[in-house]
């Protein structure tokens, strides 16, 4: 059993769909901003992946990586190219939703009374700490209650007893974590059983947005999808992860032009459930169920999957090309392997 099933009881099934190789939630800046502070009223585990090309390019040849989106409780589409793809496809996923974006929005939301409380970890040199400075000294909606620079270690050394103690002595409401996407996602989901912060995200460039060692684009070139340009001219260093992105984004996109075109029945389908405490969950689809339908299956794997200790998912007589179902699959067997339940797909590859 991985180090992702002590938290698999705080993952819930939802709505999702899957777009070059991960799975998105169709939401808005305000749709993610009101699950961000039903999250943290209620003091439950939101875990924010804000996948972008880079996370895409990255995550189809890192399993352990791509993981970590799979596992995340909110997943945004950040970055242009992934709305212009599901616009292709015609899937739902219509708005960009900025990690930095969601940040802003979440402190001007936030009022006097409740201000957001935020950890900031990682960052450059100082950078943590002069965020902190900034954010307490030019808003009173939002308070920097806790910063801390881990140094330049693996994984293991920047989760010490210590560090996680500091962290959650701090009482924040969203921990930004900011030491590179790859290992910021690793470092998450080492210590998220640990961390008693609701909302936990790794938004690289929040906390140089914040300390103002970095200027964000200006919302024109945000729009025109050019945001990776104006980064270039921010941070020099940038531009071979850009040129190599861009010759990885012509072939993920070149695999999506025939999708468009392929014929998935109406939405009409069936859905039915079952469950037995000797032979687990017994999943059956047909066609492409109905948005109730689905809900209902989400809702039932919530409530039983983790007291099955196997799951048998048949979906022979279903649509798997649509991309809320492909999303299901991969998710499904992304959560069971990491709970060590044994799962069984039936009809997968036809």
């Amino acid at each position: 059993m991985s180090e992702a099933a002590g938290f698999l009881k705080h993952y819930r099934f939802r709505q999702q769909w899957l777009l070059l190789g991960l799975p998105f939630d169709a939401v808005t800046l305000d749709q993610a901003c009101d699950r961000v502070f039903a999250a943290i009223r209620e003091r439950q585990r939101c875990f924010i992946s804000t996948p972008n090309l880079n996370f895409v390019i990255s995550a189809s040849d890192d399993e352990v990586f791509s993981q970590s989106v799979m596992l995340s409780n909110l997943n945004l589409a950040d970055g242009m190219p992934l709305i212009w793809a599901a616009r292709w496809l015609k899937l739902p996923i219509s708005e960009r939703v900025a990690g930095s974006s969601l940040f802003d929005e979440l402190v001007i939301r936030s009022s006097v009374n409740r201000p957001l409380r935020v950890f900031f970890f990682g960052g450059d040199p100082g950078v943590a700490e002069k965020a902190s400075a900034v954010l307490n000294g030019r808003s009173d909606h939002a308070v920097c209650c806790g910063f801390l620079d881990p140094g330049r270690g693996d994984v293991t050394s920047m989760s010490t007893p210590e560090i996680l103690a500091q962290i959650n002595a701090a009482e924040a409401d969203f921990l930004v974590v900011s030491l590179g996407a790859k290992k910021g996602q690793a470092w998450i989901m080492h210590n998220l059983d640990a961390l008693q912060v609701p909302v936990v995200s790794h938004l690289g460039a929040v906390v140089n947005f914040v300390a103002g060692t970095v200027r964000r684009a200006p919302l024109i070139w945000q729009k025109v999808g050019l945001e990776w340009l104006w980064r270039i001219t921010e941070e020099p260093h940038l531009w071979k992860r850009y040129w190599n992105d861009g010759i990885m984004a012509v072939r993920l996109f070149a695999r999506l032009l025939p999708l468009r075109f392929k014929r998935c029945p109406p939405a009409h389908g069936s859905v039915t459930t079952e469950y037995d405490t000797d032979m687990g969950m017994h999943l059956v689809l047909s066609g492409r169920p109905s948005h109730p339908e689905m809900e209902r299956l989400y809702n039932f794997v919530n409530e039983f999957l983790q007291v099955s200790s196997c799951v048998e998912l048949d979906v022979q007589q279903a649509c798997v090309d649509d991309a809320e179902i492909a999303a299901l699959i991969k998710v499904l067997s992304t959560v069971c392997s990491a709970g060590g339940i044994k799962l069984k797909v039936l009809g997968e590859s036809g």
